[in-house]
């Protein structure tokens, strides 16, 4: 069976599997991809709605891991595109919530210098999967410093800057129904963290200083992430658009 999505650039048809046997993550994993093709991903890494699919069919097999409903509260899975394909700050202006787009004072040369912290092992492919993802609510007014001890005594990680982008792009509620959150898995050598929250009833992307606690901003985490399979993965070359 395939799947359609009428895009910008016209209709295109993608196999995705088959539907009829789908277990209810697949259904999700469609969803979050039809998301990220909504919002024009594939014009912005330079390739068809086909070719964009392409990177996230490999994940498919590997939702078999994930043989229970996770774990209460907690978002099961998200998808995450690597900013190779995506940059930080083009997906960061296409989080949306009611009140309009993502806004962020961040330039695009500034949120490059952000690489994950050297405790974090980031698949290195064009697309992989979030898992049990927490914003923090727990860690409101705790600094970030202290936050991120407390997400590694967990045995949890913290988010990257395109991982939180992704989270907000897929559940764009959350800000709101939960809580705006730091993401201390970037850094870029000084003492800024970069966050996430809600700026005249839109999403935003900055920053705040890591020795600084915010009443209003937690700290997210994820229980671990989950790549495509290495054979399948290492036919998929990816050329970046920057």
């Amino acid at each position: 069976m395939s799947w359609e999505h009428s895009g910008h650039s016209g209709t295109s048809t993608v196999s995705m599997g088959n539907i009829n046997g789908a277990s209810e993550h697949v259904t999700e994993l469609d969803r979050q991809l039809a998301t990220v093709i909504d919002k024009g991903y594939p014009a912005l890494a330079g390739r068809t709605v086909d070719e964009f699919a392409g990177y996230v069919e490999p994940l498919r097999a590997q939702l078999d891991h994930l043989v229970d409903g996770g774990v209460p509260g907690l978002l099961r899975f998200v998808l995450v595109i690597a900013d190779v394909l995506v940059a930080a700050r083009e997906a960061a202006l296409r989080m949306e919530l009611p009140g309009g787009s993502g806004v962020t004072d961040m330039t695009a040369d500034d949120l490059a210098r952000f690489h994950p912290i050297d405790t974090l092992t980031v698949p290195a492919g064009p697309a992989y999967l979030l898992l049990d993802v927490d914003t923090g609510k727990d860690l409101l007014d705790v600094t970030p410093d202290d936050a991120l001890a407390a997400i590694a005594g967990r045995g949890r990680s913290p988010l990257t800057v395109s991982e939180g982008i992704a989270v907000v792009t897929q559940f764009p509620s959350i800000l709101r129904g939960r809580n705006c959150f730091s993401l201390l898995g970037s850094r870029c050598g000084d003492r800024r963290v970069t966050a996430l929250w809600v700026s005249r009833k839109r999403p935003r992307l900055g920053w705040c200083w890591a020795g600084n606690p915010h009443t209003w901003l937690g700290s997210a985490s994820c229980a671990g992430r989950l790549a495509a399979p290495a054979e399948r993965a290492s036919g998929q070359r990816v050329r970046s658009t920057r």
